[in-house]
């Protein structure tokens, strides 16, 4: 109920139509039914009910499918982030940027669990992505729908929507946002969850970098032990010319004939994922661009 009034306080100053979509992800209170109650009187308000808890991925994917503005802008409902922002990313969108995120400057989170944690992943994510953005992590986003549709998120990968977008040539900002301590509940996050953030990292990266083309990282990886096996094996021939050295005994005979086996099957991957891309790709009609607007072209 604090969210929804919230949330309507400030978005009625901007004096344009809005729907607020709430995503229960199996939630064990009375939230489903205080939200219905909403609707009852308020035909913006809608609900979306998981039969069980999906995670934070699928809810935000799922308020994606369903909402129909031309600016869809995330929130979570622990009210540690604050609806009077709204007005603000809404306007940076109206600039003509495709993507505004929120930055918790002023974070009010423990410092050991969570703000430092936070702040090795965001930079890390940073440095490996291109994407400039101090804290990915904060669920206060607005995005351009149009652009937003085009990402399909599996996982855990929404904290990394900014990064897909950039894909395909998104503008993004970010704007300072104010946060407030946790009021309810209690956060499921914490410093475990900064190597899975390192995991779905590596994940994005080759998204990115290599989705069409991972021949070049697996063939780039064949080929380097590719080269490393003849090295070895040069060694291996030199120490039974010139230090007569048994060349059966010798363990680099044996590393000389794992690089080898490993380079062909780094390769052969190569070539399966380069397959098995086309596949994606052709299957659905997938495109490896993005077309922002076309001229003359008929509709």
């Amino acid at each position: 109920m604090l969210q929804y009034e919230n949330i309507t306080e400030h978005v009625d100053a901007l004096k344009k139509p809005y729907e607020i979509i709430f995503v229960d992800d199996g939630s064990t209170d009375r939230s489903p039914e205080v939200i219905k109650g909403i609707a009852k009187h308020d035909r913006r308000v809608k609900l979306i009910q998981f039969r069980r808890n999906f995670g934070q991925t699928a809810a935000m994917a799922a308020g994606i499918d369903s909402s129909s503005g031309e600016i869809v802008v995330f929130m979570d409902a622990d009210l540690q982030n604050d609806a009077r922002d709204i007005p603000r990313l809404i306007e940076k969108v109206e600039e003509g940027y495709d993507v505004v995120s929120g930055w918790r400057v002023d974070r009010k989170d423990t410092l050991l669990t969570r703000t430092i944690p936070s702040r090795i992943a965001n930079w890390l994510i940073a440095r490996v992505s291109g994407v400039p953005i101090h804290d990915l992590g904060c669920s206060l986003k607005a995005y351009r729908g149009e652009v937003l549709k085009q990402v399909k998120l599996y996982g855990e990968m929404h904290r990394f929507i900014p990064i897909h977008v950039s894909w395909i040539g998104a503008a993004i900002t970010e704007v300072p946002v104010k946060h407030h301590p946790r009021r309810f509940g209690t956060s499921k996050y914490g410093i475990v969850r900064t190597f899975k953030v390192i995991l779905d990292l590596i994940t994005v990266k080759f998204l990115g970098s290599f989705s069409t083309k991972p021949i070049y990282i697996f063939g780039g990886i064949g080929m380097a032990l590719a080269i490393f096996s003849v090295a070895s094996g040069i060694v291996v021939i030199l120490m039974k010319i010139f230090l007569n050295h048994s060349m059966i005994r010798n363990p680099l005979l044996l590393l000389t004939v794992m690089l080898i086996i490993l380079s062909v099957m780094f390769i052969l991957l190569g070539i399966l994922a380069e397959i098995l891309i086309r596949i994606y790709h052709e299957a659905q009609q997938k495109t490896p661009y993005s077309i922002k607007e076309t001229v003359n072209f008929p509709k």
